[in-house]
């Protein structure tokens, strides 16, 4: 609950304090859902919400699983990152992830395109209950995206309405400020604590951060670089 009492505060300080801005130019196609099917997918939303939460067991399962991970894409807001300590939450606090297997597969995510709520397939396969394997990495994407397509599509003929009230603008303003803290606490935790154990483990962030930042290296080849120069040093330390 943190996450969206953050977010609520910083629409709340947004809308008093904010500049509301340009609506600027975001049209979205018109006659693509009629008012009708949109008002029944957010319904359909709101609906597989709440039943996600009544379902929600920590002894894992079909169904806790989908619940798990529909919770998780219906309540994030803002950058992937944001959804790290969602799906921590749900994975590695209630034992079906190890810690370790989840951080690196965080780490992997990072040498993909896409979105990082593929990460979720990820942990549907590694996960220690069944369903696990393919049958799970399936669910779980299934059921983390499907919140974003029922909104998307539930929103849209509303969307040129909700954009050109200034009101809603400067709410949006404290929302996206909101989200950048929400994005640093993500990297003290549960990243830092985990990854940065010693002088090693901060020399090969530098090193990594300077390729990115510095030298643009893609981000896939500075994730399996910095994989195989670790088994290097381990083996040779």
């Amino acid at each position: 609950l943190t996450q969206l009492l953050v977010i609520g505060c910083g629409a709340l300080v947004g809308w008093r304090l904010c500049a509301a801005g340009e609506a600027g130019d975001q049209s979205l196609s018109k006659g693509s859902t009629g008012p009708a099917t949109a008002l029944a997918l957010l319904a359909l939303f709101a609906v597989l919400l709440i039943l996600s939460v009544a379902f929600s067991s920590p002894d894992g399962g079909a169904l806790a699983l989908f619940s798990a991970m529909y919770q998780t894409g219906a309540l994030v807001f803002g950058g992937g990152h944001v959804v790290l300590p969602l799906l921590e939450a749900e994975a590695v606090q209630t034992g079906w992830v190890d810690r370790d297997v989840f951080l690196a597969g965080y780490g992997i995510a990072q040498a993909l395109p896409g979105p990082l709520f593929t990460f979720a397939g990820y942990l549907g396969v590694v996960q220690a209950p069944s369903p696990n394997g393919l049958a799970g990495g399936l669910l779980a994407a299934t059921a983390i995206f499907l919140p974003s397509f029922l909104l998307v599509f539930g929103v849209m003929p509303f969307w040129q309405s909700l954009r050109r009230n200034a009101a809603m603008r400067s709410a949006l303003a404290g929302i996206n400020a909101a989200v950048v803290g929400l994005l640093v606490a993500v990297l003290f935790d549960p990243i830092l604590p985990s990854a940065i154990q010693g002088a090693r483990d901060a020399a090969f962030g530098l090193i990594a951060f300077g390729l990115l930042a510095v030298w643009k290296w893609p981000a896939w080849l500075v994730v399996c670089g910095a994989g195989a120069l670790a088994l290097v040093v381990e083996h040779l330390v």
